[in-house]
């Protein structure tokens, strides 16, 4: 277990070294603060509704990174598999010593995605594996005169996440037990769109986190994120060096129960 531990731990020291170790090309820096709500509603045992909003700042918080909702259908197969899919919009901002589009102004982003993921348990280690799939209908404008965006161009991106986390008290994590959690995730852009991005951006955090009970827990922390634009300054390519904070609130209701519940209660007052 440690062996595989360690292994993850050089792997995305590699892959982040080496995104911010080359010469011939222009860095740029932000300092971010993510601030997440993700919450799934139970319909049966095996499926669910994720919703999900991401209130992403630059300069931590005084100003607009981006805007993302997400929604999908989740299917649990069983404890360690999970399947999902849905539809994200995202609304990117021009924010940033160099912004990412290149007239400086905010556009809207269309997406459907895909994802597995996988879960084992190694120890008192949690591993999860997700695998996404993303079909990105990116806003562009065609001419400074153009006021909003007239084309959406199809890009497909995939990412693949690693986390592992493990209790700060006892041996697995359970209500009212503090926990650490480390996560890297890459995210390669591929098709006939794809242009300066194959390698689309890298995003490593650190965080703390805390099980209320099975429904409810939270997060925060440290999170490390490299983007590299799909357009070049002066033949180079732009990369961008983001670190900042990031919080979770997570929580679950189970719909089924509630409905359940309320059933019971109202048929027996008929009776």
């Amino acid at each position: 277990m440690q062996k595989k531990i360690i292994a993850i731990l050089v792997l995305i020291w590699c892959i982040s070294n080496n995104v911010s170790g080359q010469n011939n090309r222009i860095n740029t820096h932000e300092n971010i603060g993510w601030y997440n709500y993700f919450g799934t509603f139970k319909l049966s045992d095996k499926f669910g509704l994720h919703t999900e909003y991401q209130f992403r700042r630059d300069n931590y918080i005084t100003d607009w990174q981006q805007s993302l909702l997400r929604v999908g259908v989740n299917y649990q197969l069983n404890s360690r598999v999970l399947f999902r899919a849905g539809y994200a919009w995202i609304e990117t901002f021009p924010y940033g010593e160099i912004p990412i589009n290149g007239l400086g102004r905010d556009f809207t982003e269309h997406r459907l995605f895909q994802m597995v993921q996988l879960s084992h348990k190694e120890g008192i280690v949690d591993f999860s594996h997700r695998f996404m799939l993303e079909q990105r209908f990116v806003g562009r404008y065609s001419s400074a005169s153009v006021e909003k965006e007239d084309e959406f161009p199809l890009l497909h991106r995939m990412r693949y996440m690693v986390r592992l986390q493990v209790p700060l008290k006892g041996t697995e994590i359970k209500d009212k037990t503090p926990y650490l959690a480390l996560y890297d995730e890459i995210f390669i852009g591929f098709g006939e769109n794809v242009n300066a991005n194959i390698f689309d951006q890298n995003r490593i955090g650190v965080l703390l986190g805390y099980r209320f009970n099975k429904n409810v827990r939270i997060e925060g922390g440290y999170l490390n994120q490299t983007v590299q634009f799909g357009r070049q300054i002066s033949g180079q390519n732009v990369f961008q060096n983001n670190n900042g904070i990031i919080i979770y609130d997570n929580s679950v209701v189970d719909l089924k129960y509630i409905l359940s519940a309320y059933l019971s209660t109202n048929l027996n007052g008929l009776v």
